[in-house]
């Protein structure tokens, strides 16, 4: 996951994340489930990765699992609905897009199993961090002369049929766009050895706000603090939905090149944030 950057400017200021006093009990009634559901499931999965490496090497076959039940249990607990369009690919192969929230971390997982690609500051953030690293996200440097390392660990993972998630975007946004991907994103794709057998399939991640809230209240964006911003959603009485949309897979090798593969997936995207707007 990607912090709030400034690279671009909303639609006016952010919304009112301001909260009612009845605001307040609804989020410490949700918040203290939440938290169970969240230490449950890293002691579980602390608990049996020893054991599942000791069986099953990286594979990870059942840690995963643990991931998706909390996530699928925690949008329960904050009241959001969520829908699948389309269908998730099966098997190993990279996942892009678009990246509005926190929430995208339980909204993605739920569906289907995935591991996050994040970059390597993630990795020392406090609490965030220590999950990301439980839950098997891949960290990389946005460096040119990390390229290879990076590749090698993407052939790595994808060999142990991994599906890795990646925002192109390279920050978050206000739900209500979708920002230009960054195509170097797309080189390692191409790279001897991944380009042949890779697949990569986009995915419309879509908030329908709550009745009543801005458009762009799920979103997190910019210098918005992380603390109000959770703290509005956990205390929204009656929430909105969020829609993820399965685009079908493409195969890396009928790209000419990473900017013209990153430019279908960027359209993919794209169509059903736009086509949500004009509603």
């Amino acid at each position: 996951m990607s912090d709030p950057g400034p690279s671009w400017q909303s639609d006016g200021p952010a919304p009112d994340l301001g909260i009612t006093a009845r605001g307040w009990l609804v989020a410490v009634l949700r918040l203290v489930p939440l938290l169970v559901v969240l230490a449950v499931g890293l002691i579980l999965t602390l608990v049996l990765l020893p054991i599942e490496r000791l069986l099953a090497g990286e594979r990870r076959p059942v840690t995963p699992t643990i991931t998706r039940v909390v996530c699928i249990l925690a949008l329960a607990l904050l009241g959001i609905r969520w829908r699948v369009v389309g269908q998730p690919m099966k098997g190993a192969g990279a996942v892009v897009a678009n990246h509005s929230s926190w929430l995208d971390i339980l909204v993605l997982n739920a569906p289907k199993r995935l591991y996050f690609v994040s970059k390597a500051e993630v990795r020392d953030w406090p609490g965030i961090g220590w999950l990301a690293r439980a839950t098997g996200t891949v960290f990389i440097k946005r460096d040119r002369r990390e390229a290879g390392t990076q590749v090698a660990e993407f052939r790595r993972r994808l060999s142990l049929g991994h599906r890795l998630l990646f925002f192109p975007e390279g920050t978050s946004t206000d739900s209500r766009r979708v920002l230009p991907f960054k195509t170097t994103l797309f080189a390692a794709f191409f790279a001897e050895g991944l380009r042949e057998t890779m697949r990569v399939q986009p995915v419309s991640v879509v908030y329908r706000a709550p009745k009543g809230r801005d458009d762009r209240f799920y979103g997190w964006w910019g210098d918005m603090d992380l603390g109000p911003h959770l703290l509005a959603v956990l205390g929204q009485l009656r929430q909105g939905r969020v829609e993820i949309h399965y685009h079908a897979p493409v195969q890396v090798a009928d790209f000419a090149d990473r900017k013209a593969l990153a430019a279908y997936c960027e359209a993919a995207v794209r169509r059903p944030v736009h086509s949500a707007l004009s509603e």
